[in-house]
């Protein structure tokens, strides 16, 4: 009994960290009048890790600062969010 315990208790750690497992954007957004551009990078969940998912869930915090969604430029790994930082300056993880 006690050997199928251990493996249980393991899943329960592991598996809660897996499913709030996150992914990240890198997007375009804008707003008008006068005509703003911006690059950023945002944290998305890992069930939203394609860019269409992405847009979807991206686009209304975007909208709540007044901000339109233009395009998702690419799903980036966390590994590699030190290569885009700088580029994304004050819009990195900020929506």
């Amino acid at each position: 009994m006690k050997k199928h315990l251990l493996p249980l208790l393991v899943a329960l750690v592991v598996l809660p960290g897996l499913a709030n497992a996150s992914c990240y954007a890198s997007y375009k957004a804008k707003r008008d009048n006068p005509l703003k551009l911006h690059f950023g990078v945002a944290e998305v969940s890992a069930s939203q890790c394609t860019k269409q998912a992405a847009a979807k869930a991206l686009a209304p915090r975007l909208e709540k600062e007044g901000w339109h969604l233009l395009s998702i430029v690419a799903m980036i790994p966390e590994e590699k969010l030190g290569e885009v930082k700088a580029d994304a300056g004050d819009y990195f993880l900020r929506y």
